[in-house]
């Protein structure tokens, strides 16, 4: 991805509201890491732990917090969050691809397919029937547009996506290579030892401004449909069940399994490789740190962990040993100290 022609700092500050201290006039063209960053850089700091690169750093102009701006030696747009102000300055000076209106020679589109003369639809494409196709919208290489689907304007699918019959994708999205987007749920019913597909006549609903990762799977609904909510953000490898339903502006990080039927809220944060049961539902403002499992629902905002940490070998394996026995441990502690409170009380029945 290449960057646009330089632009002013004095452009930047207007365009972003942000506070320059420094030259209006000087112009950059690309964004670096602050040790390597040159006079054409945009660099920021936002973790604490890369401020000691501040000093040395030779970016034209470095994106911070207004309490850093007298530690920086060089041009400083001030913003109180400098990393999203980063994000959309790197967002103007590297747009995506243009992508040519019109079909690829190479491309399948069925004769009911409706697309809007905008709309770019790349080599190797297969478009099914009475797929409908916005404004603006990218069909990259080797994507697989199945029958009834419908997809928004300004949506682009880089390569190689498949989005499965009747899904719906909003505007605005951006869906990675491999992705694949209403394939069957997981639908067993067990009948004498054998297992019989249960029919998933749902399909997969996704809003607008989603992004989806490379690899990542979103399952249809069983019966009713699976819901990603406007604004929702997928890291890579991803697995989403059937009737699972994500609320607005809620972030996934990769690896990550939740199983069918969840229902999560608004504005969460879900750590990598968290796994999430079927059945539950995890309320509004909860952050999953990496690698855990939940269980059980969660009805309270909030930061929840599980598992455990890596370890020396040895002890590590002492410890899952000795942590068989915690529950015999603790009837034991509760043995012990209702007998000192009472010595005639009778000892604890077990579950």
């Amino acid at each position: 991805m290449s960057a646009q022609p330089g632009l002013s700092l004095g452009e930047l500050a207007v365009r972003f509201g942000c506070i320059l201290k420094g030259d209006p006039d000087l112009r950059v063209s690309r964004v670096a890491a602050l040790e390597n960053a040159d006079a054409a850089s945009v660099a920021f700091v936002a973790n604490p732990r890369y401020r000691r690169y501040l000093q040395q750093t030779k970016a034209g102009v470095v994106v911070l917090d207004p309490k850093l701006a007298d530690a920086c030696p060089t041009n400083a747009l001030l913003a109180k969050n400098p990393y999203a102000m980063y994000a959309r300055i790197a967002a103007l000076l590297y747009p995506p691809p243009a992508a040519p209106p019109g079909r690829h020679a190479t491309a399948v589109v069925d004769d009911s397919a409706q697309i809007d003369p905008s709309a770019s639809i790349g080599p190797h494409a297969v478009i099914g029937a009475r797929v409908k196709i916005g404004a603006r919208t990218v069909i990259g290489p080797g994507c697989v547009i199945m029958d009834d689907v419908t997809i928004g304007n300004d949506t682009r699918l880089t390569a190689n996506v498949t989005l499965c019959q009747g899904v719906i994708i909003g505007d605005r999205c951006l869906l990675h290579p491999s992705a694949v987007i209403g394939a069957d749920g997981f639908g067993l019913a067990p009948d004498q030892g054998e297992w019989l597909k249960v029919p998933q006549v749902g399909t997969v609903r996704v809003g607008n401004d989603v992004e989806i990762g490379a690899s990542t799977t979103i399952d249809r609904g069983a019966i009713d449909d699976t819901v990603i909510g406007d604004g929702v953000k997928m890291d890579n490898q991803i697995q989403i069940g059937h009737n699972v339903r994500i609320g607005d502006h809620t972030a996934i990080a990769g690896c990550a399994g939740i199983s069918g039927s969840a229902v999560i809220g608004k504005r969460c944060m879900i750590g990598g490789m968290v796994g999430i049961a079927g059945h539950l539902s995890i309320c509004d403002d909860v952050i999953v740190t990496g690698k855990s499992f939940v269980s059980g629902s969660i009805r309270k905002p909030g930061y929840y962990s599980s598992g455990m940490p890596v370890d020396e070998t040895t002890r590590f394996r002492k410890n899952a040993a000795r942590f068989q026995h915690l529950d015999e441990f603790v009837r034991e502690v509760r043995r012990e100290r209702g007998a000192a409170a009472d010595p005639d009380a009778a000892p604890e029945e077990s579950d």
